[in-house]
């Protein structure tokens, strides 16, 4: 009998296992500031990969946001200004500070925040754009930060789906002054769960790592309140030896996708993903729009392809400002994002897969469609 071809596969090899066994037989499992040993050899490696000054690992991706949005002082009356065609954590950190999301609707091209719809969202009340990375494909930063100078915002890039991505030569987090991470288990690397902070701000550091435990400072001090966000030592092992892994990872997803577009090229139908000249994809996901079609239509074809064992999934189904709890703040019409949202699904791109999956993959996609 078939398997189904996953959508993502975590990549855990022997490594991974001996990292492990070698943070267990060493008794410290979690250290009370939050920087143990593994901590801080991830951090170190996690710095210098992405060219900040400063990584602060947390246990998840959503407290990397929250802990970034508290660091500026996000807080009640505040608003911040994201897009809505994303995970739904991206919206969650903002209204877990008490300040209003402001969902700001996405380029059709690439399926992030359009820069040329910002200003229009812009209020007194702004304090933050947080621009995500989607599928793995950096945002336009250098726009959104001339935006952002020129009415005194802050910027947290949300990367959580960009390990490896690069934007005009840089890592995501170059041009914002906060970027938060998530290592979450079906990322491009991954710690189980976990996530990082990256900021070159020394102030933002300094709260960060507060904030991360109980607002502490100095042992049992707190100078501020705070969160339990610390990252085991268990995780930042196995995140030690995945970073060390990433380039092979991104190199077998490149190569991935590209058969992919390859064997895709011919399908009318079907729209395939982008990279612009000044971009390099990370392909977390390998994201294709079914023209012309509404959501019934979308899902039948998702729905057939997974009947031939092909891991389609959709992100997302549902914009955040269309979820039940995320319409208190306003009725918002997003044209490119209810239509995206309809239309597009993503196929596996993940470096375990084999040539003779991707063909499969490939010819069930054209065995549906045409």
């Amino acid at each position: 009998m078939r398997k189904m071809i996953a959508i993502n596969v975590p990549q855990i090899g022997e490594q991974e296992i001996k990292a492990v066994v070698k943070v267990l037989k060493s008794g410290v499992l979690t250290a009370h500031p939050g920087n143990g040993p593994a901590v801080k050899q991830f951090e170190a490696d996690f710095s210098k990969f992405t060219n900040a000054k400063h990584a602060i690992a947390v246990n998840n991706g959503t407290a990397a946001l929250h802990m970034a949005l508290l660091a500026i002082g996000v807080t009640s009356g505040d608003e911040v200004i994201l897009p809505s065609l994303t995970f739904t954590a991206t919206a969650e950190a903002v209204v877990l500070t008490g300040a209003k999301p402001v969902f700001v609707d996405v380029d059709p091209r690439t399926y992030n925040i359009d820069p040329r719809k910002i200003e229009d969202a812009i209020s007194a009340e702004t304090k933050v754009i947080t621009p995500v990375d989607l599928y793995g494909l950096p945002a336009d930063m250098q726009v959104i930060r001339e935006i952002a100078q020129k009415y005194d915002l802050t910027v947290v890039e949300d990367a959580a789906q960009a390990h490896g991505a690069v934007y005009r030569e840089e890592p995501p987090g170059c041009f914002a002054d906060m970027a938060c991470w998530s290592f979450y288990a079906t990322k491009n690397m991954t710690t189980g769960e976990g996530g990082m902070v990256t900021t070159s701000r020394d102030e933002y550091a300094e709260k960060l790592r507060c904030i991360r435990m109980h607002g502490e400072k100095e042992g049992y001090k707190s100078i501020m309140v705070g969160h339990n966000y610390r990252m085991p030592e268990i995780e930042a092992a196995i995140g030690c030896v995945q970073l060390r892994k990433l380039s092979g990872f991104l190199e077998k997803r490149r190569r991935n996708a590209t058969l992919l577009t390859e064997r895709l090229g011919g399908i009318r139908r079907l729209e395939l993903p982008k990279e612009p000249p000044d971009r390099k994809h990370s392909w977390y996901l390998y994201t294709v729009r079914l023209r012309d079609a509404d959501a019934k239509v979308r899902d039948a074809v998702v729905d057939e392809l997974r009947k031939r064992y092909v891991g389609a999934t959709v992100y997302y189904h549902t914009p955040i400002h269309l979820m039940p709890y995320y319409r208190q703040f306003g009725e918002q019409h997003l044209p490119e994002t209810e239509r995206a949202a309809q239309q597009v699904f993503s196929l596996p791109v993940h470096p375990g897969l084999t040539l003779e999956q991707i063909d499969y993959i490939a010819s069930s996609v054209k065995h549906v469609i045409q």
